[in-house]
């Protein structure tokens, strides 16, 4: 079968889009090298992140030749697929090419999130028209619809009127180089790299308010300062970010904030460092961070709302994103109860198989070939 996917993230995008395409491709890859992957993006970029794929025989890259790049990914691809004789295209980040049905081409979309309507005061007006025309298209017109959470599922139902049939729940999952325990050399090695104290919390992502950064500077304020450890902060940010560094500042805690800018390659030694990952978004499509933190061995606080709970499982120190208190709570828990600390750690770890890319792979090609076979 000949699999046509839009890599314009895969390419260009080196944080959650990005990752769910790379991550998927090279599962598929591994686990079903009989199909034909084709790869279709405005531009290739080649690095360690994107080298399998313009390597690998099982994948086919397709750029256009004319200056409307733009143009070509919208509409123009079409008849590149065609030519390609690509059974079913997949729109790994919430749109599909106009058109599709009516070329005869079948089509999946995968909706990661829709925050913009959660949260739209978060967005430009402009930003929030763009998106609901792309995402609303496609979950009108493709054959099916992914959703990465049951959470993205229901706001998929909720704001389009989508029917509950139509939308699969198929998980992401991760890169596993996450599931690598590294070496006791290796991880001080990676240490000294970047000059980590000898224990710290964990954050990663975009230093964005709805990822509530702030709420966890509050909690540890809120604690002893014989408890407190260093937050080291994996992830960029602007003015949000400033607001928790002046915070920080106003409370005497701003030395205890460490701002790392890992490589990929180093980011699992990290998580394995890490005393745990505190990760207190209000909103998420599925929540990344909380899964390699699980495939590291490391404790995991998140939020008890959004998909947060279904990333990490009935067994994570859940707590109210907008409570400091429950946050200080958590960290205080984890860290002086050894015995809850290591069933929380060992119950996550169990609960995140259900993740594995032999897991989530089957279930994206099942539901391929059931759209192809059945004339959805």
């Amino acid at each position: 079968m000949h699999i046509g996917y839009d890599a314009k993230r895969l390419f260009h995008n080196y944080t959650g889009l990005g990752n769910y395409s790379r991550t998927l491709l090279r599962s598929l890859a591994t686990y079903y090298p009989e199909q034909a992957y084709f790869l279709y993006s405005p531009s290739s970029r080649v690095n360690s992140e994107t080298q399998y794929f313009m390597s690998d025989p099982a994948f086919s890259v397709r750029t256009p030749k004319g200056p409307f790049k733009a143009w070509w990914r919208k509409v123009g691809v079409k008849r590149q697929l065609k030519r390609d004789r690509i059974a079913l295209y997949h729109g790994l980040s919430h749109e599909i090419p106009l058109g599709l049905k009516q070329a005869g081409i079948k089509s999946v979309v995968t909706i990661h999130d829709l925050i913009f309507l959660r949260y739209p005061e978060q967005y430009r007006w402009a930003d929030r028209q763009i998106y609901h025309f792309k995402f609303r298209h496609a979950c009108r017109h493709a054959d099916a619809i992914v959703a990465i959470s049951e959470s993205t599922k229901k706001d998929i139902i909720h704001y389009f009127g989508i029917p509950p049939e139509k939308i699969h729940v198929i998980y992401q999952s991760g890169h596993e180089r996450f599931l690598e325990r590294q070496t006791p050399q290796w991880l001080e090695q990676i240490r000294l790299r970047y000059q980590l104290p000898a224990r710290f919390l964990l954050y990663v992502g975009s230093v964005i308010e709805r990822k509530n950064l702030l709420q966890i500077v509050k909690a540890l304020a809120m604690m002893p300062a014989a408890d407190r450890l260093p937050l080291v902060i994996v992830g960029r940010g602007k003015a949000y970010l400033q607001q928790v560094i002046e915070y920080a500042r106003g409370v005497r805690l701003d030395s205890l904030l460490y701002f790392p800018d890992p490589c990929h390659e180093d980011l699992p030694a990290i998580y394995q460092l890490a005393d745990m990952l505190i990760y207190p978004s209000f909103c998420e499509g599925f929540g990344i961070p909380v899964l390699e933190a699980l495939w590291s061995y490391t404790p995991v606080i998140t939020s008890n709302v959004s998909s947060l709970p279904e990333a990490a499982g009935p067994h994570a120190c859940l707590v109210d994103p907008a409570s400091p208190e429950q946050i200080a709570e958590g960290i205080l828990r984890i860290l002086s109860d050894e015995a809850y600390r290591q069933y929380i750690t060992d119950e996550g770890y169990a609960y995140s198989r259900r993740f594995l890319p032999e897991v989530t792979a089957p279930q994206m090609m099942s539901l391929y070939e059931g759209i192809c076979e059945s004339g959805l």
